[in-house]
């Protein structure tokens, strides 16, 4: 075991931490009490009247039909970005409709004849093309709904925003199906847009909802919303959205039950396995089953994700895992029911525990349900359980989770779960470790946001139980944070046992691997993390936006003797054309506890090191054709040094063609004994949209770190709504010493999307 001794230093630093971010605790606290949004009629402001169609609508983008002509239309939109000051070069008009199926949007976008658009891919590059965007919150509760985007090309990307994702980003990784057309004139666009009742979730008999809506202007760098809000909120954020009035309520959805059955043939080869080519055939389904208005059953039997494309690989220059985020359509749809709970570095679910292993091979599930959405009002809650079977020396598993997010004041939540993970022995697979058993987490947390957005804070209170550790493990955080135009502070402290386990989740840092020894420790931590930054907006030339920012991170061990601190100084200038360029300094102290490896040579023994490094980082204009960001950095590491560097680029043959390569190189130089590694990563891309509807894409993955290269290519061919045929050939080599085949597969894969 480390020697953990605490010194007198170490707790004068400790508790200086604690009584800091205590004060700022209570300063926090006592501006929250006095905290008001004065525009609390701001829906009043930005409220559209919506009626029932008097023609019949034809989706074709060009909205001639008589319904149009005497529709309400949204008054003139205001700037939301590089600044929240004034009005767009060029403006938006919306007019809303419905019938008793679908809710119509009609859009006219003042515009030239010239667009930016990067692909004519569904859910692809939609924030660096020219657009346009619907948030809905049918609730109204200003906490979650549906976002749905078009390009002038008529490339679609839809997502759920989930609470707590107001800061955060859309994947645009949920699907469902909707209609929608547009067409492109001299002077302006126009895009119109049908959306089924069915694919909303509403509660029956509501006339207000929240509504707003996004322009998306490339080639003037600037987007503009319908509500007036401030630029360091996303457009998303429901708390600035406007009020759909309806002047009778809308028709209720009806039976809404969708089933995506799929058949596949997979032919295969694993020559690490020493397994020759075989074939398989297979066959499973999806459905989305509406409970009721609000209230969603997902279904999945033997389902398959042979078509998500491969994970992006990384150099990993830490001593820990790498969070590699989900990709998987089932686990998607609501997932910040289960996902958002703990912080960043440490989430007690994370769905990528379920079918994959760590180094995300496929483990087979055999069946899932999961049930999410609103119960009442303000309640909503997510019920799911998985089976996988077992595979090789993996017995096979149920994972069951159960999780509520009840809504307090006016934006505050509180949250809670439970999640249970039980092995299945058999014959093959009997469990010789108690921990292997089963493993159960709960968990409680609250979540403060205020009418504005602007103060935030969190608490949450985690335990664990294993099979033969009497007392449950351990995880708490405290933290808060305050969010202006020109100011963002945020500061939090966590404190985590070590017999704190997450079956169902991920932690960071808890597992240290010593390369020596060839073992690993579990120790528990305390971390304090502050952040503070301010952003400029100057007035006059080239420059929009200039942030100053300080991050620090210290780690303390379980008896508060010092164990790593992190400082960085970041200096990011944004400009006009959309080109940014940022400066970063790290400072980085660490009290190394274990051997650590980063070469072939002598591991990096225990001690104590300070390293300090700085970096450049450029990205050029994304209108051009061709675009770039290049990276340079380098400094202290360790006892040694590190040189690295990274040049992306990519060729737009627009609307239909990207061409992108992704280099990178890292050196690392230290005594000799110790050695040194010199670091390769090289991802070409190659992606062709022959229509909207069929595409075409490759991407190579070269890593020497982790002694593989890997092909995915992919066609895809969209033959009816949401319904697809997916041919697939992925293959990977060994790199060291010789190039090596390691596996290879080719699939097809056909689903169909059916509304019963």
């Amino acid at each position: 075991m480390p020697n953990t001794n605490l010194t007198l230093n170490d707790k004068k630093a400790y508790f200086m931490f604690i009584k800091i971010n205590s004060f700022l605790l209570l300063l926090l606290f006592s501006f929250l009490s006095v905290s008001s949004q004065n525009n609390l009629n701001f829906q009043e402001k930005f409220k559209l009247n919506i009626s029932k169609a008097s023609s019949k609508i034809k989706i074709d983008g060009l909205l001639d039909e008589e319904t149009w002509k005497t529709a309400e239309q949204t008054s003139e939109f205001w700037k939301k970005w590089p600044n929240d000051e004034g009005r767009p070069a060029r403006q938006t008009y919306v007019k809303m409709s419905y019938d008793d199926q679908y809710l119509y949007i009609g859009i006219k976008a003042i515009d030239t004849n010239y667009y930016v658009v990067q692909s004519l891919k569904r859910d692809q590059g939609f924030f660096s093309s020219d657009a346009i965007a619907i948030a809905i919150d049918p609730v109204n509760q200003k906490t979650n709904g549906f976002v749905f985007g078009l390009t002038p090309y008529n490339v679609q990307s839809e997502d759920l925003v989930g609470n707590g994702q107001s800061n955060g980003e859309l994947s645009f990784s949920w699907d469902n199906k909707w209609f929608s057309a547009t067409s492109r004139h001299p002077n302006y666009w126009i895009a119109e847009i049908a959306i089924p009742f069915k694919t909303l979730r509403f509660k029956e008999g509501k006339t207000k909802w929240g509504i707003n809506f996004l322009r998306n202007d490339v080639k003037n760098n600037e987007f503009s919303s319908w509500t007036k809000m401030p630029t360091n909120f996303p457009f998303y954020d429901f708390g600035y959205a406007g009020l759909l009035n309806w002047n009778t309520p809308p028709p209720a959805p009806g039976t809404n039950i969708s089933t995506i059955p799929y058949v596949s043939s997979l032919q295969s080869s694993d020559k690490e396995a020493n397994q020759p080519w075989s074939g398989k055939l297979n066959g499973g389904f999806d459905s989305k089953i509406a409970l009721n208005s609000s209230l969603n059953m997902d279904l999945t039997v033997n389902p398959d994700f042979s078509q998500v494309e491969a994970d992006q690989q990384v150099t990993n220059l830490t001593r820990f895992n790498i969070f590699f985020p989900e990709k998987r359509t089932f686990f998607l749809e609501n997932d910040d029911l289960f996902s958002n709970f703990g912080i960043p570095p440490i989430r007690p679910f994370y769905s990528r525990t379920i079918g994959l292993d760590q180094n995300g091979n496929k483990i087979p599930i055999l069946a899932g349900v999961r049930i999410s959405g609103n119960v009442t009002k303000k309640m909503r809650v997510g019920l799911m359980n998985m089976q996988t079977l077992a595979k090789n020396d993996a017995a096979a598993q149920n994972y069951s989770a159960f999780t509520f997010n009840h809504q307090v004041q006016s934006r505050s939540s509180i949250t809670g779960y439970f999640f249970n993970r039980q092995g299945i022995e058999d014959k093959d697979h009997q469990f010789k470790n108690p921990l292997d058993k089963y493993g159960r987490n709960v968990g409680v947390e609250y979540n403060f946001l205020d009418i504005t957005g602007k103060w935030n804070a969190w608490s949450g209170h985690h335990l664990s139980f294993k099979d033969g550790i009497i007392n449950p493990g351990y995880y708490t955080n405290t933290g808060g944070g305050y969010f202006s135009k020109k100011w963002n502070i945020i500061f939090d402290i966590t404190q985590i046992g070590e017999k704190y386990y997450t079956d169902m989740g991920y932690i960071s840092r808890i597992e240290n691997y010593d390369a020596l020894k060839d073992s690993v420790t579990r120790l528990g931590y305390k971390q304090g993390f502050t952040q503070l930054s301010h952003t400029f907006y100057p007035k006059k030339g080239k420059i929009t936006q200039i942030k100053l920012s300080e991050t620090n991170v210290i780690f303390l061990n379980p008896t508060l003797s010092f164990n790593e601190s992190i400082h960085e100084l970041n200096l990011g200038l944004t400009f006009k054309n959309t080109s940014y360029l940022m400066l970063g300094t790290t400072y980085d102290a660490n009290n190394l506890l274990f051997n650590t490896s980063f070469t072939d040579k002598l591991p990096i023994p225990p001690g104590k090191y300070k390293a300090g490094s700085g970096s450049i980082t450029y990205g050029s204009d994304i209108k051009k054709k061709i675009s770039y960001t290049a990276m340079l950095g380098g400094g202290d590491f360790f006892n040694g040094s590190m040189l690295q560097y990274e040049l992306m680029t990519k060729y737009r043959v627009q609307p239909w063609g990207n061409f992108a390569m992704s280099f990178q190189q890292t050196k690392l130089t230290f005594p000799e004994i110790y050695g040194s590694s010199n670091l390769f990563l090289i991802a070409p891309r190659i992606e062709i949209n022959f229509s909207n509807n069929l595409s075409w894409s490759t991407f190579l993955q070269y890593n020497n770190q982790r002694n593989n290269f890997n092909i995915n290519s992919k066609i895809q061919w969209r033959y009816k709504p949401m319904s697809d045929i997916f041919l697939v050939y992925s293959d990977n080599y060994f790199t060291d010493p010789v190039m090596k085949n390691k596996n290879r597969a080719l699939v097809f894969k056909m689903n169909y999307w059916l509304n019963l």
